[in-house]
C-alpha cells in the first residue's frame, strides 16, 4: 500500500513538472492577474502558539479520517480526524507543550528568544500526514502577489518537527521533508529503512531503530534456548521491517519459525482469523509478536474467543509497554524489550492543569475533556450521545487514563529529547558565545546540520546525540508482565540491552522472570528435543534445522556437548568412552610380568633352563662313563649351555618393550638358537664319522676331531651373529605401538625394523636345523644300541615341525599373543632337543646302569627294551 502511494506521489510531480516545462500556467497565475488564492484551507493546528520560531509536531491523536466520495463538481471538504482518541498521544502532543514552555523559561538555552509550536493530528493516516508534511513545506500563507511564481513556495512554516509516532506515516513524511531539508525528529518511528540516509536525509528519531530491537529480540530468545517459535507482524512498514530484520537475525543464530503471518487491521476479518487459526494449531510455544497496538488488540480479541494452548508472548516496543492490554491474562508473562522508563520533573501537574475554561478555548482540549468525563461543555459538540452536561465538578487529577498516567514515562521522554534536540540545533545556529539574534535567517537544512552535532544531556539525565544514521544509542529495558498478589498486571524490569557494551556484554538479567502461567521455570519450545553428548544432529528431510534427528557417534568419535553438527574423531591414542562423549587413553596391552599366561611361560622357561643344568650335572658326574664318553662329551656340555640359554631367552620377551630389549631378544633367540643347532649339527657329524671309522681303513675321524668340532660350531654360530650386527646396523627392532589391530586398545610390541633380517635370521636357523635332519635321517640305521642318531632325528622332526606351525600362528595372533606364541616356539623346540637327545641317556645312566657299559654300547651285548 506505502509503495502504491509512492508511485502516485511521484508520477503526480512528473506529470505537473512536464506541464509546467510546456509552457502551461493556470488562469490564476497569469502576468495580467495582480494575485492567486489557494482555493484550499490550510490544516489548522490542533494545538499552536506563536513565537520567534515555531516548531512543528504531528502526532496520531486519533485513529481514523473522514473521508467522501470526490465528485470532481466542487471543492473537497477539509478532512477531518474521527475515532477514539488515543490518550497517550494526546500526552504526547502536550509533553511538546510543556517542553518549549520549559525551554522559553531557561536562561542558558535560546536566550530571549521564545519557541513557538504547531502541533498537527495525523489521524494515524498517510493522507493526512502528507498534507501536514506539504503545509510545514510551503507555510501557512493563502495568497500569493503576482511576482511570485504559484509554483514557488513560500519559505518552511518550521524549521523542524517532531512526530510522527508510526512508522508508515513518518516514511512518507520523510520523503517530502527529505526534499526541503526539513528535519523531521521521530519519538516513536522504529522502522529500521528510516537509517538509510539517502532515502530520508532529513530523518531523524530520538527512540532506537527496530535494527537493535530484533537482534536484541533474537539474543534473548537464543539465551532462553527458545528454537522453534511462531512470528505474527503487521502487515505495515514498521511490521514488515522489524520482522525481516528479526528474521535475519534469528537465523544467524540459528532459530527456526514455524510460521510468519502479516495482517493490518483494516483488512478482511477473514484474515485475522486464518491468523489466529494458525497460532492455535502450531506447535511452538514461544511467539514473537511484531505488532502495533492496533492489531495485537485486535488479535488477542480474536484469540479470546476460543483461547490457543498457553503461549509465552515475546512483544516490540509498542504493546509491550501498553497498560490497554493488561485485560488480556493469556499475556501474563509476557517479556520484551521497551524505552527505558524515565521521570520529567513537572510534567505530571503541566498535565493536569486544565479545567472546563481552558478546555473550551481549544477544540481538542474540548474533545479530550468530554471524552474523559463522559460529558458535554455547554455549546459544544457532544463526543458521546446521551451524555450529560459538564456541571463544573470534574476532577482531572482523578482520572486514571493514559493521558493521566506518568508512571511509565518511556516514549513522552523520547519527544522530551526530540524539542530539546530541536531547541539546541536553533540555538546553534542563530547564538554565539554571548547572545541570539532573532531576526537571523537560516535554512532548515542548516538545522538538520546541527542537529548531527548536537551532543547534551536533558534536566533529567539522558544524553542526547545522533550516529551517522540519525539514530540514537539503542538502550532497551527488558520487560515482564507479571500478576501481583490482587491479581493485577505489573510491568517488571527485570533486563537490560545496552547496544554501546563489547558483543557479547549488551544483554544481562538481573531480576526473576515469570512466564506464562506465573511458572518459574523457562519454557520449553523446540521442534526436536537436544540431543545428548554423545550423538550429532541428522537434518530431517524437508523440514528447518531445527527438527533433527540425534544419531550416536560413530565408532572412535565422541559429541562433548550438546546438540553437535558433527562428531569428532578421538586422537590415535584415544578411544571413546561408554557414552561417546569423551576421549579415554587406550589401555596399552603387553605381555607383563604379572599376567597369568607370562608366569606360566616363566615357570616353563626356568623349568626348562634348571632340566639342562641337572642334565649338565649328571654328565659331569658320570662324566668318564661310557655312555657320555661316546656322546662327546665336550659337545654335550655346549649343547647343554646353549639349551639353557634358549630357556632363558624366552624371559627377554616378557615385559614391557624397550629399545634394548627389543634388540636383546630377537639377537639372543638367533644366536642361542644357531649354537644349539650347530651343537646338534656338530654331533650328528660325528656320528657318521664315528660310524666311518669303524670301517676297515677308514681315518676319517682324524677330519673332525675336537678342534674341528668346535670350529664347525663357532663358524655356524659367527654367521648368525654376523646377520644380527648387520640386522641392528641396518634398521634394529625397536619398541612400537600398534594401533591398527585393535581399534580400542595400544598394543605395546616391538618392530621387527628390518623384516628381512628377522626372516634371514629364521632362515638360518631353518637351514642349519633342515641340514641337521637330513644327516641325522642318513645316520638313523646305525646299530639299534648307539640310537643316537634316531634321538637327533627325532628333535629335529620336533623342531622343525614347530617352527613351521609358528610362523602363521605368528602371524595371525593378536596382540600380546603374538609374543606368547614365539616364546611357546621356543620353549616347545628347547623341551624337543633336551628331552629327544638327553633324556633316554639320563635314564640309561639313572636306572639303567648296567648298560652304560662299552660292550653294550658297541653292540656286543644284546640290548633290553628301554
Amino acid at each position: 500500500m506505502q509503495l502504491i502511494n509512492d508511485m502516485i506521489f511521484v508520477f503526480l510531480m512528473i506529470f505537473l513538472s512536464m506541464l509546467w516545462m510546456s509552457g502551461f500556467k493556470p488562469a490564476a497565475c497569469q502576468t495580467n492577474w495582480v494575485s492567486c488564492k489557494l482555493l484550499a484551507d490550510p490544516q489548522p493546528p490542533g494545538l499552536s502558539m506563536n513565537g520567534d520560531f515555531v516548531v512543528g509536531g504531528i502526532f496520531s491523536i486519533h485513529y481514523y479520517m473522514k473521508s467522501e466520495q470526490n465528485t470532481f463538481t466542487r471543492i473537497p471538504l477539509q478532512p477531518q480526524c474521527s475515532g477514539s482518541m488515543d490518550f497517550r498521544e494526546f500526552r504526547y502532543a502536550r509533553a511538546m507543550e510543556f517542553t518549549i514552555h520549559e525551554i522559553n523559561n531557561r536562561t542558558d538555552l535560546l536566550p530571549g528568544i521564545t519557541l513557538g509550536y504547531r502541533i498537527h493530528d495525523s489521524c494515524a493516516t498517510v493522507p493526512m500526514a502528507i498534507k501536514v508534511a506539504f503545509q510545514f513545506t510551503n507555510g501557512v500563507e493563502t495568497v500569493f502577489n503576482a511576482s511570485d511564481s504559484c509554483t514557488k513556495s513560500a519559505a518552511a512554516a518550521v524549521p523542524a518537527l517532531v512526530g510522527e509516532s508510526s512508522s508508515t506515516p513518518s516514511i512518507s513524511m520523510a520523503r517530502i521533508l527529505g526534499l526541503f531539508g526539513i528535519p523531521q525528529i521521530s519519538n516513536y518511528a522504529t522502522c529500521a529503512c528510516l537509517s538509510d540516509k539517502r532515502q530520508y536525509p532529513a530523518f531523524f528519531r530520538t527512540v532506537p531503530s527496530d535494527h537493535h530491537q530484533a537482534a536484541a529480540l533474537a539474543r534473548m530468545v537464543k539465551h532462553f534456548g527458545w528454537t522453534w517459535i511462531g512470528a505474527v507482524r503487521s502487515d505495515s512498514d514498521y511490521g514488515n521491517n522489524g520482522m525481516a530484520s528479526f528474521l535475519k537475525a534469528a537465523q544467524e543464530e540459528g532459530i527456526c519459525v514455524e510460521y510468519s503471518e502479516a495482517y493490518y487491521r483494516t483488512q478482511p476479518r477473514s484474515k485475522l482469523e486464518r491468523v489466529a487459526n494458525v497460532i492455535r494449531r502450531s506447535t511452538a510455544r514461544v511467539i514473537v509478536a511484531f505488532l502495533a497496538s492496533g492489531e495485537m488488540r485486535a488479535l488477542l480479541e480474536e484469540l479470546v474467543k476460543q483461547p490457543p494452548p498457553p503461549l509465552q508472548w515475546i512483544g516490540s516496543e509498542t504493546w509491550i509497554i501498553d497498560p490497554e492490554f493488561r485485560r488480556f491474562n493469556m499475556c501474563a508473562g509476557a517479556v520484551g524489550f521497551g524505552v527505558p522508563r524515565s521521570v520529567i520533573p513537572g510534567l505530571r501537574d503541566f498535565l493536569l492543569d486544565l479545567n472546563p475554561v481552558q478546555a473550551l478555548q481549544v477544540p481538542l482540549l474540548t474533545e479530550f475533556w468530554e471524552r474523559s468525563f463522559s460529558c458535554s461543555l455547554k455549546g459544544q459538540t457532544d463526543y458521546s450521545e446521551g451524555a450529560r452536561e459538564c456541571d463544573g465538578s470534574e476532577d482531572i487529577r482523578a482520572l486514571q487514563n493514559p493521558y493521566t498516567d506518568t508512571s511509565q514515562l518511556r516514549i513522552t521522554n523520547m519527544v522530551y529529547k526530540a524539542t530539546y534536540a530541536i531547541a539546541h540545533a536553533i540555538h546553534g545556529v542563530i547564538c554565539n558565545d554571548t547572545k541570539c539574534d532573532k531576526n537571523k535567517k537560516f535554512a532548515p537544512w542548516q538545522i538538520m546540520d546541527q542537529l548531527k552535532r548536537v551532543d547534551f544531556t536533558t534536566k533529567n539525565g539522558y544524553r542526547v546525540t545522533f550516529d551517522s544514521n540519525g539514530d540514537p544509542v539503542a538502550v532497551y529495558e527488558l520487560i515482564n508482565w507479571q500478576i501481583k498478589s490482587d491479581g493485577t498486571v505489573d510491568f517488571v524490569t527485570v533486563g537490560k540491552y545496552d547496544s554501546s557494551k563489547p558483543r557479547g556484554q549488551e544483554f544481562s538479567i538481573d531480576r526473576p522472570i515469570k512466564w506464562m502461567g506465573g511458572q518459574a521455570e523457562v519454557p520449553v519450545s523446540v521442534c526436536s528435543k537436544s540431543c545428548p553428548p554423545g550423538t550429532r544432529k541428522a537434518m530431517q528431510k524437508g523440514k528447518p534445522i531445527c527438527c533433527y534427528d540425534c544419531i550416536t557417534c560413530a565408532e572412535g568419535e565422541i559429541s562433548n556437548s550438546t546438540d553437535s553438527l558433527d562428531c569428532v574423531q578421538c586422537l590415535p591414542e584415544f578411544w571413546p568412552n561408554a557414552k561417546r562423549d569423551s576421549c579415554l587413553l587406550k589401555p596399552v596391552e603387553f605381555l607383563s610380568w604379572d599376567d597369568t599366561l607370562s608366569i606360566i611361560l616363566t615357570v616353563f622357561s626356568v623349568t626348562g633352563a634348571f632340566m639342562a643344568v641337572c642334565v649338565a650335572g649328571v654328565f659331569y658326574k658320570h662324566r668318564t662313563s661310557p655312555i657320555v664318553r661316546a656322546n662327546n662329551s665336550e659337545l654335550s656340555f655346549l649343547l647343554l649351555f646353549s639349551l639353557a640359554l634358549c630357556f632363558l631367552c624366552s624371559l627377554t620377551f616378557i615385559g614391557q618393550p624397550s629399545e634394548w630389549s627389543c634388540m636383546l631378544r630377537h639377537t639372543a633367540f638367533g644366536i642361542t638358537f644357531v649354537l644349539c643347532i650347530s651343537c646338534v649339527l656338530g654331533k650328528t657329524i660325528v656320528v657318521l664319522m664315528a660310524f666311518r671309522a669303524t670301517l676297515p681303513g677308514s681315518n676319517v675321524m682324524k677330519w673332525f676331531g675336537p678342534p674341528q668340532q668346535r670350529l664347525s660350531v663357532l663358524a655356524f654360530t659367527l654367521i648368525q651373529v654376523l646377520i644380527c650386527i648387520i640386522w641392528l646396523t641396518i634398521s634394529p627392532p625397536f619398541p612400537l605401538k600398534n594401533l591398527k589391530h585393535y581399534k580400542e586398545r595400544i598394543i605395546l610390541e616391538c618392530g621387527l625394523g628390518s623384516a628381512i633380517g628377522f626372516w634371514a635370521v629364521l632362515g638360518y636357523i631353518g637351514l642349519l636345523a633342515l641340514l641337521c635332519f637330513v644327516l641325522a635321517f642318513l645316520a638313523r640305521k646305525l646299530p639299534d644300541n648307539f640310537n643316537e642318531a634316531k634321538f637327533i632325528t627325532f628333535s629335529m622332526l620336533i623342531f622343525c615341525a614347530v617352527w613351521i606351525t609358528f610362523i602363521p600362528a605368528y602371524v595371525s595372533s593378536p596382540g600380546k599373543f603374538t609374543v606368547a606364541v614365539e616364546i611357546f616356539a621356543i620353549l616347545a623346540s628347547s623341551f624337543g632337543l633336551i628331552i629327544c637327545i638327553f633324556a633316554p641317556k639320563c635314564f640309561i645312566i639313572m636306572f639303567r646302569p648296567e648298560q652304560n657299559t662299552k660292550k653294550h654300547l658297541m653292540g656286543k651285548v644284546p640290548s633290553k627294551a628301554l
